[in-house]
Protein backbone atom coordinates (compact mmCIF):
# COMPACT_ATOMS: atom_id res chain seq x y z
CA UNK A 1 0.00 0.00 0.00
CA UNK A 2 1.25 3.50 -0.83
CA UNK A 3 2.16 6.03 1.82
CA UNK A 4 -0.53 8.51 2.86
CA UNK A 5 -0.17 11.61 0.68
CA UNK A 6 -2.61 13.98 2.38
CA UNK A 7 -4.74 14.21 5.49
CA UNK A 8 -7.30 17.01 5.57
CA UNK A 9 -7.51 18.89 8.85
CA UNK A 10 -11.07 20.15 8.43
CA UNK A 11 -13.19 21.02 11.46
CA UNK A 12 -16.97 21.57 11.58
CA UNK A 13 -18.81 23.42 14.34
CA UNK A 14 -22.59 23.28 14.70
CA UNK A 15 -24.30 26.58 15.46
CA UNK A 16 -27.97 27.41 15.86
CA UNK A 17 -30.46 25.30 13.92
CA UNK A 18 -29.06 23.93 10.67
CA UNK A 19 -26.11 26.35 10.52
CA UNK A 20 -22.64 24.81 10.59
CA UNK A 21 -19.25 26.46 10.10
CA UNK A 22 -16.54 24.45 8.38
CA UNK A 23 -12.92 25.45 8.89
CA UNK A 24 -10.96 24.20 5.90
CA UNK A 25 -7.25 24.20 5.09
CA UNK A 26 -6.06 27.27 3.14
CA UNK A 27 -9.28 29.22 3.78
CA UNK A 28 -8.99 32.35 5.91
CA UNK A 29 -12.59 32.25 7.09
CA UNK A 30 -15.17 29.58 7.80
CA UNK A 31 -17.41 28.16 5.09
CA UNK A 32 -21.04 28.40 6.20
CA UNK A 33 -23.38 25.47 5.57
CA UNK A 34 -27.12 25.57 6.10
CA UNK A 35 -30.33 24.81 4.24
CA UNK A 36 -32.49 26.56 1.68
CA UNK A 37 -35.57 26.02 -0.47
CA UNK A 38 -36.88 22.48 -0.71
CA UNK A 39 -34.25 21.16 1.71
CA UNK A 40 -35.33 23.65 4.39
CA UNK A 41 -38.96 22.75 3.75
CA UNK A 42 -38.17 19.04 4.06
CA UNK A 43 -36.68 19.63 7.51
CA UNK A 44 -39.57 21.87 8.59
CA UNK A 45 -37.56 25.09 8.61
CA UNK A 46 -39.54 28.14 7.59
CA UNK A 47 -37.84 31.08 5.84
CA UNK A 48 -37.84 33.21 9.01
CA UNK A 49 -36.20 30.49 11.14
CA UNK A 50 -32.78 30.58 9.53
CA UNK A 51 -30.94 32.57 6.88
CA UNK A 52 -30.57 30.41 3.74
CA UNK A 53 -27.12 28.99 2.99
CA UNK A 54 -25.81 26.32 0.64
CA UNK A 55 -26.19 22.79 1.94
CA UNK A 56 -23.39 20.29 2.33
CA UNK A 57 -24.81 18.41 -0.67
CA UNK A 58 -24.53 21.62 -2.74
CA UNK A 59 -20.81 21.73 -1.97
CA UNK A 60 -20.42 18.03 -2.69
CA UNK A 61 -22.09 18.34 -6.10
CA UNK A 62 -20.01 21.42 -6.94
CA UNK A 63 -16.80 19.57 -5.98
CA UNK A 64 -17.66 16.57 -8.13
CA UNK A 65 -18.78 18.71 -11.07
CA UNK A 66 -15.79 21.05 -10.85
Amino acid sequence: MADVTYVSLARVERHRGPIRHAFLPSESSAVVFGVHGAVASHYGITPGDSEPHATTIDYLIAAVAG
